[in-house]
C-alpha cells in the first residue's frame, strides 16, 4: 500500500480558498487522473474518475474502496481508496510563495495515480470576500472581475502533483 497526496498550485490573482465547490473533502466531487500500473508500467489511456460518495465493497476481505481497475494490458486488479481530512484550500499566500496546498490523499494499491486532470466544480473567494462558484478549470484558467472589489480576477498556470507520503 502506497499513499499519494495530490497537491495543487496556481497564481491566484485576487483570488484565495481555491478548492473544490463542497470543501476538500466534497463527496461529490469529481477526481480525474490517469494510472499507471505497478506490475507492467502501462499507463491507462483515459482520466480514471473517483468521487469519495462512490464506493464499492472490497472483492477479497471486508472493507470498501473507491475504484477497482482492472489493468487492460496485463490483467492485474488494482485499487485506489480516498482518505478524507487532509486537504486544505489553495490560499493567495501559499499560491505566491510557489508552495503545493495538499488536496486529497488517495491510498492506492497496485496502481499509481498520474497526470491529474482539472475539470469543473471548484471554489475561489474573492479578497474582497466575493464567492466564485462553479468555476471550470478544464481550460487551465478562470478570469472573471469582482463587482464588489472593483478588481479582476484570475487563475491560472495550473499545477498538479502526486507526492508519496508516510502515514
Amino acid at each position: 500500500m502506497v499513499n499519494y497526496v495530490l497537491q495543487i498550485t496556481a497564481d491566484l490573482e485576487n483570488l484565495t480558498d481555491l478548492q473544490p465547490q463542497g470543501g476538500c473533502d466534497d463527496p461529490n466531487f469529481s477526481f480525474l487522473f490517469k494510472l499507471k500500473c505497478g506490475r507492467c508500467g502501462e499507463v491507462s489511456q483515459k482520466e480514471t474518475c473517483v468521487v469519495l460518495n462512490d464506493s464499492v465493497p472490497l472483492p477479497v476481505g471486508k472493507g470498501t474502496t473507491h475504484l477497482i481497475q482492472k489493468c487492460k494490458f496485463c490483467g492485474r486488479d488494482g485499487t485506489v481508496t480516498m482518505v478524507p481530512g487532509r486537504g486544505r484550500p489553495l490560499t493567495q499566500e501559499t499560491s505566491e510563495s510557489g508552495k503545493f496546498s495538499p488536496l486529497m490523499l488517495f491510498d492506492c494499491r497496485g496502481y499509481e495515480p498520474v497526470s491529474y486532470a482539472f475539470a469543473d466544480g471548484w471554489r475561489a473567494v474573492s479578497l474582497e470576500g466575493t464567492t466564485f462558484e462553479e468555476i471550470d478549470l478544464s481550460g487551465g484558467e478562470f478570469a472573471e472581475y469582482d463587482e464588489k472589489g472593483e478588481c479582476p480576477v484570475m487563475i491560472s498556470n495550473l499545477r498538479a502533483t502526486f507526492e508519496v507520503v508516510k502515514l
